[in-house]
């Protein structure tokens, strides 16, 4: 194992398929070989809320993440030490909250909507991949899954598109998909062109940075 993790940000708007391509790149490793820190768990509590409270906050924002807690974190794991961490429910009340333990790996994986735009944790990135995905397609892939897992009505998923989502997206992370060595482009959900992308990026990293002692 070389000293120093190899670190990939995986950067994707709402509805890219990221999840998808995430899952599909873990999948080539074993438990030890990679660790994956999400962007997601380091929201700013943001309270109880009503419907029409969530509705209108939004979360589509640099500032809604604890983002010097991100990097401490990352840092962490840089440094070879374990991190613990609350699972973020999306504010749920009826989740139950699990705590994350995070252990350090070769292979350490950066993954959000604002890693890029957030300089001192995109300045920490090895390899940077774009996952993005036309506009339609991605309003029907983020309706679905706020109508299936978070019971969130159409109306108030398409208020949060149009008001928060891509503008956000707009802002804070199309301009730095120039700046990314790969960039995925995923309308069809064709699992065998994403598992092909991932076993290439994944094969040559195994080679170099899963070598055991």
């Amino acid at each position: 194992m070389n000293n120093k993790p190899f670190i990939i940000g995986i950067a994707g708007g709402s509805g890219s398929g990221k999840t998808f391509f995430l899952n599909s790149f873990l999948h080539h490793f074993k438990n030890d070989e990679v660790t994956l820190v999400s962007q997601d768990d380091y929201y700013f509590p943001a309270g109880e809320m009503t419907q029409e409270e969530n509705k209108l906050y939004n979360f589509d924002l640099p500032s809604t993440i604890d983002d010097q807690q991100f990097l401490f974190d990352i840092r962490k794991l840089i440094n070879g030490e374990v991190i613990y961490k609350k699972e973020y429910n999306f504010n749920n009340p009826l989740a139950v909250t699990k705590i994350l333990e995070i252990n350090p790996a070769p292979i350490i994986i950066v993954e959000g909507l604002f890693i890029l735009h957030f300089k001192e944790i995109a300045a920490l990135l090895d390899h940077r991949i774009f996952v993005e995905a036309e506009e339609n397609v991605a309003l029907q892939r983020r309706i679905k899954r706020d109508g299936m897992e978070r019971g969130y009505p159409e109306d108030d998923v398409l208020y949060k598109w149009h008001n928060h989502v891509v503008p956000a997206y707009k802002e804070f992370l199309l301009p730095y998909k120039g700046s990314c060595e790969t960039i995925v482009v995923n309308n069809n959900d064709t699992p065998e062109e994403i598992i092909r992308i991932t076993e290439e990026i994944s094969a040559d990293l195994k080679k170099e940075y899963c070598k055991k002692d």
